[in-house]
């Protein structure tokens, strides 16, 4: 029996950063967004800093697209053609972007297109049902168990239970991105921002909430570590995420090292689809949380 050749994808609203998907031999799709008129494709055409000033900069708020079946399809055959005997994709979440159904629509093609293929080049779709870190940390550690010899059953077995627990936290600093967004409606925006409140927002299988908001920008992230004591699994992996403001980041990630006796795995830098529903300025975290999604 042929040894399997596994290769791993995601999208670039994983926030992996290019140097680290070349480095673990993660196949990148990267999402169109288009500023003021100009087509361009993240991480391609500017990096996540550059990002945090256009969009403060742009005339016309930034708009984000999903990655097509045909784009989906021509990786799929990319894949085979170098000799994969099997493709493990993890997308954006499928109740936030239609790009899981996409992909599924990908597989269609491939197959019709190429019957020769269904026998010897398989497809495991997982659906990362969040966005950035929130399932891009759990690519990165999949990447790393390919690398050990890990094979796909069990590959995709961590995948999907990460992917099934974790949660995105964050609070924007500035309001303006949520409101447009509706992540955060007008009116408690703008009272928000009369009464110097902060909301702190959770994101579990693509749905949105306000935990809280938060007076006084002393108090977030004592506020932010409560959370993660009361929702995260205890003794598990969980990553800080930061925007243009890195050093509050920091402060964040060594007051939450402090709380919980061990670091980080990593301060994830967010990307445009974040930055288009959230603002560059923000501070949050992924966890595993105690419960399941549903």
């Amino acid at each position: 029996m042929r040894k399997s050749k596994i290769k791993l994808m995601t999208d670039s609203v994983s926030d992996i950063s290019k140097e680290l998907a070349e480095q673990l031999g993660i196949k990148m799709l990267y999402i169109p967004i288009t500023v003021d008129g100009k087509p361009m494709r993240e991480e391609l055409d500017f990096t996540k800093e550059e990002f945090y000033k256009i969009i403060e900069q742009a005339q016309e708020f930034p708009a984000t697209a999903q990655i097509t079946p045909f784009e989906i399809c021509e990786a799929y055959a990319e894949a085979a053609a170098e000799g994969f005997s099997d493709v493990i994709h993890v997308t954006i979440g499928a109740g936030g972007s239609g790009t899981y159904a996409n992909a599924q629509t990908a597989c269609a093609m491939l197959y019709e297109e190429h019957p020769e293929l269904k026998d010897s080049f398989r497809i495991h779709l997982v659906d990362g049902r969040n966005y950035t870190a929130t399932y891009g940390y759990a690519v990165t550690e999949a990447a790393k168990m390919l690398k050990r010899g890990a094979g796909v059953a069990e590959t995709v077995e961590y995948l999907e239970d990460w992917c099934t627990h974790a949660g995105l936290y964050f609070v924007p600093m500035t309001l303006k991105y949520v409101k447009r967004s509706g992540r955060v409606s007008a009116a408690a925006a703008f009272a928000g921002e009369l009464l110097g409140l902060k909301p702190f927002c959770r994101i579990v299988n693509c749905k949105s909430s306000v935990l809280q908001k938060i007076r006084g920008e002393q108090h977030i992230i004592p506020k932010m570590i409560e959370v993660v004591q009361a929702e995260m699994q205890p003794h598990t992996p969980y990553v800080v995420m930061q925007g243009s403001n890195p050093e509050l980041a920091k402060e964040f990630g060594t007051a939450l090292t402090k709380a919980l006796g061990y670091p980080p795995e990593g301060y994830w830098s967010i990307g445009a689809a974040i930055c288009c529903n959230a603002g560059p300025n923000v501070v949050g975290f992924v966890i595993k949380r105690q419960e399941e999604t549903v």
